[in-house]
C-alpha cells in the first residue's frame, strides 16, 4: 500500500537535541534510547470505514513531531503505519450502508492520505495494510499454535485464541492495570470475555475462522478467516522494525487491550522484552465536554474543515496548542486562536529581520524534545513574532531561519 505524498523538510543549523517521551509502562518521561543514528517507531493507523477526524489527526501529529525531532538530531526514521483494511466495525458499516466493504476502505484510506498530506505529516516509510500481511500474519499465528501460547476452540468455529498464560506474569506491565480494570475494558474495546470455551475471558482472538457472509483468507493449517486486531500489528512491526522498537504509538485508548496484547504476541513470538522502548500514546480529542468518536456521531472531520475552506496549517496548530497527551476539546474559540496566530505569524516573518533566530531556534528545538511541549514551542514563537512585530529587528536572517525552524520541527508551512 503506498503512503500519501511527502514534502520536503528544511534542515536546521547545528545540533537537533536527545528526544524525551512519556512511557505508559514506567509511568514517566524518559530518554529515548535509540540505537546508533537509526530509531524506530510504529504507530497504529485508521480502521477505514469513516472519514479522518480530529482525533486521528491529533495523534498523527504528535507522532509526526517525534518523527521530525528524530530527524533534526540526524536520525535515521524507519517509520511503520498499519491500515486495518479488514475487522468488524468496517464491515458492518459496510452492510449499515449498502456498500461493497472493498470500495469503502479504499475510498476512506484515500481520503485519509489526503488529510495527512494536508496536514503535513510526513508519511510513513511503509505504509501497510492488514489485508495484504495476512499470509505473514496466518504463519506467525501457526508459530504460536505449534509452541503451546496458542489454542482453537473446541466449538467448530476455528477460532484460535492466544493463551495469556504463556505470556505470564508479565501481561499487565504496560498499561498497569489490575485484573478487575482490564475486564470491562477489554469488553468495550472489541474484545469478548463472556465467549465460552476460552481458557481465560481475557485471552486475545488471533484468528476468526470463516463465517457466512463474511470475507475470509487462506490460513494455511489454520483454516479459512482473517487475523484478529492485535497480532495484526505485532506481525508487521516485527516484519519491517525488527524484534524491539524504539516507540509504539497510538491514541490513549489503544493501552490496553490493543498494545498490552500486540506486546504480548511479539514478545512471545522472539523472546526479547520489552517490545518496545516507549509505549507513548496521543491523548482524546471532545466535543462539548464528550470523547469525540463514531459512536457518539460528534466528529469533526479534516476534510469537512478543509472543504469549508480553513487552512490546515491553523487545523494543526491548534491542536498543537495543549499537550498531546492530554485529553482536549475542539471549540471554534481554539481555531479562531489558531488562525489568528498562524495570520500573525505569517506577518511577522515578512518583516525585514526580527529577534534572534538562532535563540529561537533553541528554544523550540528544547521544547518539543521535552515529551513534545508543542504549547511551550508556540508560545516562544508567539514571544518571537510579537517583539517583531513591534519592531525588534535586530537579526536581519531570522525571519528566514524562524520560518524554517517553524516548518522543520512544527510541521507548520508559513
Amino acid at each position: 500500500m503506498d503512503p500519501w505524498t511527502g514534502h520536503e523538510v528544511p534542515g536546521l543549523p547545528g545540533d537537533g537535541r536527545p528526544l524525551s517521551l512519556y512511557d505508559a509502562s514506567r509511568q514517566g518521561v524518559f530518554p529515548v534510547t535509540a540505537s546508533g543514528d537509526s530509531a524506530s517507531m510504529y504507530v497504529c493507523g485508521i480502521t477505514p470505514y469513516d472519514a479522518t477526524h480530529l482525533g486521528h489527526a491529533a495523534t498523527m501529529i504528535a507522532f509526526d513531531l517525534v518523527n521530525r525531532a528524530w530527524r533534526d538530531a540526524g536520525r535515521d526514521v524507519a517509520y511503520v503505519q498499519n491500515v486495518t483494511d479488514i475487522d468488524d466495525p468496517l464491515l458492518e458499516r459496510a452492510e449499515r450502508d449498502g456498500e461493497d466493504w472493498v470500495v469503502l476502505a479504499m475510498r476512506e484510506t484515500a481520503l485519509f492520505r489526503e488529510d495527512m498530506e494536508a496536514l503535513r505529516i510526513i508519511p510513513p516509510r511503509h505504509y501497510v495494510g492488514a489485508v495484504e500481511s495476512i499470509p505473514t500474519i496466518a504463519a506467525r499465528v501457526a508459530d504460536l499454535l505449534a509452541e503451546g501460547a496458542a489454542y482453537r476452540l473446541a466449538d467448530g468455529t476455528g477460532d484460535v485464541y492466544f493463551d495469556l498464560a504463556a505470556a505470564a506474569p508479565r501481561f499487565g506491565y504496560e498499561s498497569r492495570l489490575t485484573r478487575e480494570e482490564m475486564l470491562p475494558l477489554f469488553a468495550e474495546r472489541g474484545g469478548d470475555p463472556e465467549r465460552a470455551g476460552k481458557k481465560d475471558p481475557l485471552d486475545p482472538l488471533l484468528w476468526r475462522g470463516t463465517r457466512e457472509g463474511e470475507p475470509a483468507w487462506d490460513g494455511g493449517v489454520l483454516g479459512p478467516g482473517r487475523p484478529g486486531w492485535h497480532i495484526e500489528c505485532a506481525v508487521i512491526a516485527l516484519g519491517l522494525l525488527g524484534d524491539r522498537i524504539d516507540v509504539q504509538g497510538g491514541g490513549n485508548d489503544l493501552i490496553f487491550p490493543h498494545h498490552e496484547c500486540s506486546a504480548a504476541h511479539a514478545e512471545r513470538l522472539t523472546g526479547v522484552e520489552p517490545f518496545a522502548g516507549h509505549y507513548t500514546h496521543a491523548g482524546m480529542i471532545g466535543l462539548n465536554g464528550e470523547k469525540m468518536s463514531k459512536s457518539r456521531g460528534n466528529l469533526v472531520f479534516v476534510s469537512r474543515l478543509r472543504a469549508d475552506h480553513v487552512d490546515p496549517m491553523a487545523i494543526r496548530l491548534a491542536l498543537m496548542a495543549d499537550h498531546y497527551r492530554s485529553d482536549r476539546q475542539w471549540t471554534d474559540d481554539l481555531l479562531k486562536t489558531a488562525q489568528q496566530r498562524l495570520a500573525r505569524w505569517r506577518e511577522a516573518i515578512t518583516l525585514a529581520g526580527g529577534p534572534s533566530g538562532a535563540a529561537l531556534l533553541d528554544a523550540v528545538r528544547t521544547r518539543v524534545t521535552d515529551d513534545l511541549d508543542t504549547a511551550g514551542a508556540l508560545a516562544a514563537v508567539d514571544e518571537w513574532a510579537a517583539a517583531a512585530l513591534h519592531g525588534d529587528r535586530s537579526d536581519a536572517e531570522a525571519p528566514r531561519l524562524v520560518a524554517e525552524t517553524v516548518d522543520a520541527l512544527l510541521g507548520v508551512r508559513l
